[in-house]
């Protein structure tokens, strides 16, 4: 039985699958389209609703050093993916390099992981995108029914329609092709960046020094007797949960992660892209030094506008304009920001179609969605199942509270691809390589601490939920994929035969 779990699918049985006819994606991507994918998922909720929290509750004006700490971890991982994309350039991510590296059983859990981190991920953005579509609809003096809007609280019942009808149109343009994706992507993206530079800029002129005094408040205890939502790493070892200090800004980082969450998915389009050992490293790399550029230089000027203690938690962005008596730019910047949230969502929902189609073409999955449309080349079955599911699980759940089970999810996936690149490097010396990821190990073994690190920042309750859905995990494999698996019929096929 270990030696079936920890069976490797090669690489070139990977690539020579892609090739397959029905299950052939259409090549049509370039670098720039990918940097604008890339662009277009890590420039979102970090950015426009996250920046408020983790300065008023963890960093204060050091939330800017938090946003470093959390792009370097995700650049460490970046520089694995980007040789794993470009030496496997299938549909897939980090499931598929771990099915090459590590085995058929830890791919499964990749795989299963980054269900769900895509999953929730989009669910939750398509939640923020309608809070801001109802905050501006608000304005405007139009308003939507409470139990149309997943605010009917007086009867305990609403259902989300924005957010639901959201991931069902994004669904569709998917479904349609990704050359369509990616034209959307690079116009939506280009207001949303303009209105980010408005906010750098515009807002440099209303900065008053004393704000950022003191730029790392001093540490504040809050009530520690069994409670779950403190971070993990202070409960294993018996210290206080608090705010503050220099360990707040770890304690941001954690949280600031989800808004870099999506770089990774440039990897699951490696095998939709026309040169993807030269484009795929540009794309991924590309994407995250612009985004972190630009989210540091956020996160100084809006807390250079207000004091941290004020800062809003729902739309920090937009309300600091408004205490600046500027509202004009606010609303500016909630537009931009529900924009901004369209992109996110759409390639957060494309990149768990390829994971589940990788899996499925697997046979670790049901190949019922492992099928292309006859027209689009795209995998239009599990685009249209996870869609639907999506939409149902946005309309009728808040889901603001699980953002740290996505970032958990991600850290996840990057240790095992950074453990991957150094397996594979010694399994398979022989691979054409066209990006390689700099001193190895030691380049791996940092970004696995790394990812650790910031893991062990979030609450324990989170660990509590991830570890449920990996126990659930395990069971569907071991009911279903452990025998339906390609490489468990190939072992069976020798003996079958005639």
């Amino acid at each position: 039985m270990g030696s079936t779990l920890f069976r490797t699918k090669n690489v070139e049985q990977s690539i020579k699958d892609t090739e397959e006819p029905e299950h052939a994606l259409k090549k049509s991507l370039s670098a720039l389209d990918l940097t604008v994918f890339g662009v277009g998922v890590i420039i979102g909720t970090g950015i426009f609703v996250l920046t408020g929290a983790a300065a008023r509750n963890s960093a204060g004006p050091a939330v800017a050093l938090s946003f470093v700490v959390a792009g370097v971890v995700c650049g460490l991982a970046a520089l694995c993916y980007a040789e794993f994309a470009s030496t496997v350039p299938v549909a897939g991510s980090a499931y598929t390099f771990s099915y090459a590296s590590l085995g058929e059983f830890p791919a499964w859990i990749i795989g299963w992981d980054l269900v769900l981190e895509l999953a929730l991920g989009t669910a939750v953005v398509a939640v923020g995108w309608s809070g801001y579509i109802h905050s501006l609809l608000d304005n405007a003096g139009w308003h939507l029914p409470a139990y149309l809007s997943g605010r009917d609280g007086a009867h305990g019942f609403g259902f989300d329609i924005l957010a639901a009808a959201l991931v069902l149109v994004l669904t569709a343009i998917l479904v349609v092709g990704m050359k369509l994706s990616a034209r959307v992507t690079s116009v939506v993206v280009a207001i949303k960046v303009a209105v980010v530079l408005v906010v750098i800029i515009a807002g440099a002129f209303f900065i008053h020094s004393g704000n950022y005094s003191p730029f790392i408040p001093p540490k504040e205890a809050v009530p520690a007797g069994g409670n779950l939502k403190a971070p993990l790493i202070q409960l294993m070892f018996g210290w206080a949960p608090s705010n503050f200090g220099v360990m707040g800004i770890f304690t941001a980082a954690s949280v600031v992660f989800f808004a870099f969450i999506g770089f990774d998915v440039v990897a699951t389009a490696a095998e939709e892209t026309r040169n993807p050992q030269r484009d795929v490293p540009r794309g991924i790399m590309g994407s995250l030094i612009m985004c972190t550029l630009l989210y540091v230089a956020v996160a100084v000027v809006v807390t250079g506008m207000q004091k941290y203690r004020e800062l809003s938690v729902d739309a920090p962005l937009a309300d600091a304009f408004k205490a600046t008596g500027h509202p004009w730019f606010a609303g500016l910047i909630s537009f931009g920001a529900a924009v901004g949230l369209t992109t996110v969502c759409m390639i957060l929902l494309l990149g768990q179609s390829r994971v589940f189609f990788a899996m499925s073409r697997d046979g670790l999955l049901p190949r019922f969605f492992s099928h292309t449309h006859p027209r689009f080349r795209t995998p239009y079955r599990p685009t249209i199942l996870l869609g639907v599911v999506i939409a149902i699980v946005a309309g009728f759940t808040s889901l603001s509270e699980l953002a740290e089970l996505v970032n958990i999810g991600t850290l996840f996936a990057f240790i095992v691809v950074a453990i991957s690149v150094v397996i594979l490097r010694n399994t398979r010396p022989d691979l054409e390589r066209s990006f390689r990821t700099p001193w190895v190990p030691v380049l791996p073994v940092l970004s696995v601490l790394a990812s650790l690190w910031l893991m062990l920042n979030l609450p324990a309750e989170t660990w509590l939920r991830f570890a449920v859905w990996m126990v659930i995990g395990f069971g569907v494999y071991f009911l279903y994929g452990r025998s339906h698996s390609r490489l468990a019929q190939a072992e069976r096929t020798p003996a079958d035969a005639p």
